[in-house]
């Protein structure tokens, strides 16, 4: 699934991720879609008619809206030579953005995450979204100098869902932008040595 093209599909889309993050998996019906957009009812329906073609969409949609906040974090970075102290502060404040301003979108991919663990069909679209945001990582550790940008890139990724997920939903609670530049600093320490 590519872009979410009309102004319907990304307001459906959209209260549907907020409906996943306020009330999970079971939450999410097209008529709760429906009463949260403000839209009559069916119209929801009338954009995905199935249960997997919301789901297909949403996915698409939280895509879009993570792209978006990861284009503003860089936008807002005084960035240098692209070296493990730019790498940091990208990472520090992308997370400390997904877990405050964005945690909506956060929350909703994670409910995502485990509904695409048990539908073949939105997994394939899971890891196709999830390599938009690994490659990236790779050529980011690459040009900082990491010996093994694959393998880290991949690492650094699963780190950072680690962090989202603890802030989101385990017991860690949102640690400061500092503790979260400490955090990355040592993460970038230990992917670019040799």
């Amino acid at each position: 699934m590519g872009a979410v093209n009309s102004q319907r599909a990304v307001l459906v889309a959209d209260a549907a991720i907020a409906i996943l993050a306020e009330r999970g998996m079971r939450g999410l019906t097209h008529r709760a879609v429906d009463e949260a957009a403000g839209l009559p009812p069916g119209s929801t329906s009338n954009c995905a008619r199935t249960r997997a073609a919301l789901l297909e969409l949403t996915l698409a949609r939280l895509s879009e809206r993570e792209a978006a906040a990861l284009s503003t974090v860089v936008s807002a970075l005084p960035f240098g030579e692209g070296g493990a102290a730019d790498l940091t502060e990208l990472l520090a404040a992308f997370a400390y953005a997904a877990m405050t301003e964005h945690r909506e979108t956060t929350v909703a991919r994670y409910e995502l995450a485990l509904e695409a663990s048990r539908r073949p069909e939105l997994r394939r679209l899971y890891d196709e979204l999830g390599r938009r945001i690994r490659e990236p990582a790779v050529a980011m550790l690459a040009a900082a100098g990491s010996p093994d940008p694959v393998r880290r890139g991949g690492q650094m990724v699963a780190y950072v869902d680690g962090l989202l997920f603890d802030a989101v939903a385990g017991a860690g609670g949102v640690p400061s932008p500092e503790d979260l530049r400490a955090a990355c600093e040592d993460l970038m320490s230990l992917f670019l040595r040799g």
